[in-house]
């Protein structure tokens, strides 16, 4: 883990970062491209933005209440997001991720073993986190990169195993960010494919990008 948080750029340097936006395109099968911007304020403020076929849906989360606008699955107002999926955008939202301090955190970690990530070899760990969710976080050997990630997430309203793999590494404001990331189902045959276009580290970003909409607090707190 020592080797992990020096080779993003130190403790110090992850820190240091309170804000960032990254944009890049996306890839969802043969006739689903578009753009994603992800752009994350500390303590735990998210937002999510994506256009496809012309087609922009939202996601933003303050860390306690969030809501969406997404009319590819008819919303075409503003909705609140459920507990869980908050909880997940909390976790995504999460700079140090929870590998850093992960003791600190109340978190487990376990060396589960070795397993080949790209054709090479990576060390498998098994966190458990304090909330009792386990994933595996899958390490390089050689440049102790963090090169895949698997997960049980909320998806459409039911728990699936999802994969999510980093590549292609480069350095902004010191820190290390993939900029290739690919994102998969376990047992679906579709994969969703991120190729991040640009990285801003400590951009300024206004409290109106994570605002709750004037209509959804006109019907009272979530």
């Amino acid at each position: 883990i020592t080797n992990y948080v020096a080779a993003r750029g130190g403790l110090s340097k992850i820190r240091s970062l309170k804000t960032l936006r990254q944009q890049g395109h996306v890839t969802a099968g043969p006739d689903k491209h578009g753009v994603v911007t992800r752009e994350i304020r500390r303590p735990a403020s998210t937002r999510f933005e994506f256009r496809v076929q012309g087609v922009t849906s939202v996601f933003v989360s303050d860390g306690t209440r969030g809501w969406r606008v997404d009319p590819a699955q008819g919303d075409t107002a503003p909705t609140w997001l459920s507990a869980e999926v908050v909880a997940e955008a909390v976790e995504q939202g999460d700079f140090e991720g929870p590998l850093v301090d992960w003791k600190a955190k109340g978190h487990s970690l376990e060396l589960a073993g070795r397993e080949d990530v790209g054709g090479k070899p990576a060390y498998r760990l098994k966190l458990t986190l304090k909330s009792g969710a386990i994933r595996h976080e899958y390490i390089d050997v050689a440049s102790s990169r963090l090169v895949r990630s698997e997960s049980t997430r909320l998806v459409r309203g039911r728990t699936v195993q999802v994969q999510t793999t980093f590549s292609a590494f480069k350095k902004t404001g010191g820190l290390l960010f993939p900029r290739v990331v690919e994102v998969e189902t376990v047992g679906r045959p579709d994969k969703l494919h991120i190729d991040v276009d640009s990285v801003e580290v400590n951009p300024a970003l206004s409290d109106a990008r994570f605002a709750i909409p004037a209509s959804l607090e006109a019907g009272g707190a979530r």
